[in-house]
């Protein structure tokens, strides 16, 4: 349990969770349209589980 909390806090992690809340509350307030969100949202979860299963694969 403490090793996928530590994995759940680790700076990538962080980093993708504000951002995506970040780009949901932009588009919650009008700032963002939805295919904005939509493209940057699947690029930032892409980039991160991709990374992850990059990690995953040399260990």
């Amino acid at each position: 349990m403490k090793k996928y909390f530590a994995k759940l806090v680790s700076v990538k992690s962080i980093v993708t969770i504000i951002l995506t809340l970040n780009f949901a509350v932009l588009t919650v307030i009008g700032k963002v349209n939805e295919e904005q969100f939509i493209m940057i949202f699947t690029t930032v979860i892409a980039f991160y589980f991709g990374t992850q299963h990059e990690k995953n694969k040399t260990e």
